[in-house]
């Protein structure tokens, strides 16, 4: 019988983006540098894991969940040199940023969310998750997710103009 776990590098060609995409929404900082960090502990926790694919998708965004609240009190703690207006390490300039592939009225319209309506929504509609996995991942009731999201929703319909 073939094995059908999947493998971390199945695991991150299928949810790396969103991940990326999860991440820059929350503001982590350097968030290509923290989905190394989720990929890092797929790796190497997923012999352990258990589940089918929807239980992968929430496990997998549960870690990136971890890690943005990490990387959010870490800078809280010490900010950067960047942030002071210094950089380290000999580069004269910081590296530009990549491009998002997000819609800039998108982006900005986000922007404009609180961060617990970010995340929810993030959560919903990049990373794909249900209502229960996001009110699993963020330690919310399904009831509080759904406020969130009507709320978020409402306000990114005001924030966006009418398409068509």
């Amino acid at each position: 019988m073939p094995d059908e776990r999947p493998n971390a590098a199945l695991v991150y060609r299928s949810l790396a983006a969103a991940v990326l995409g999860y991440l820059r929404a929350q503001r982590v900082p350097e968030p290509e540098d923290v989905v190394g960090d989720v990929f890092l502990q797929v790796a190497r926790d997923l012999p352990r894991f258990r589940g089918d694919e929807a239980a992968l998708r929430s496990w997998v965004f549960s870690i990136a969940h971890n890690r943005a609240m990490d990387a959010h009190r870490r800078r809280a703690r010490r900010p950067s040199l960047a942030d002071s207006g210094q950089l380290g390490g000999g580069r004269e300039t910081p590296a530009p940023a990549p491009a998002d592939p997000i819609d800039p009225a998108l982006v900005e319209a986000l922007s404009s969310l609180s961060a617990d309506q970010r995340e929810v929504v993030v959560l919903r509609f990049v990373a794909d998750l249900p209502l229960e996995a996001v009110a699993k991942v963020t330690g919310r009731k399904v009831g509080a997710v759904k406020a969130l999201q009507h709320r978020a929703l409402d306000n990114l319909r005001r924030a966006l103009p009418p398409v068509g």
